[in-house]
């Protein structure tokens, strides 16, 4: 008998275009044929260090505000980050980002804060400038799809 891996989706939602995001790579971490994986998703404003220190891989999504991650996804990393640094060290982790403009910033804080944290980036990031297109949402499938999957065991 195996145990149940849980995957934690911290996401801030707070566009259309992101909840697009956000119901693709649910749908995909959630796909029938992964197994032996709870999918569990907290609002980055209400997930918490003992959401993390169950988790066996965690998933990200975050608007691109002002060149940056959303001050919500801050807000979840200045709350977790010491007392997760080291229990959680090579935690299996992926990311989505969507921006009317430039996602780089935000890409680039989060690279920061998993680097300091010691997290395994297990699937490629989909970042998503505009609209999401169906290709777009394709991609955030995927990347739930795979998060959730290295997670099996």
């Amino acid at each position: 008998m195996t145990d149940v891996a849980t995957l934690l989706i911290v996401h801030h939602t707070p566009s259309p275009g992101m909840q697009a995001m956000f119901e693709a790579v649910v749908s995909g971490a959630t796909d029938p044929e992964i197994e032996g994986v709870d999918v569990v998703r907290r609002p980055a404003l209400s997930a918490s260090a003992a959401d993390v220190l169950a988790a066996d891989g965690v998933l990200l999504g975050t608007p691109a505000n002002l060149g940056y991650m959303s001050g919500a996804l801050k807000h979840f990393f200045d709350t977790v980050y010491y007392p997760c640094l080291d229990a959680t060290r090579g935690l299996p982790f992926g990311y989505y980002v969507h921006g009317n403009e430039g996602v780089e910033g935000a890409e680039k804080a989060i690279a920061t804060v998993t680097t300091g944290l010691a997290w395994q980036q297990v699937a490629s990031p989909v970042t998503v400038t505009g609209q999401p297109s169906a290709d777009d949402t394709a991609a955030c499938w995927e990347l739930g799809a795979t998060t959730a999957a290295t997670l099996m065991q």
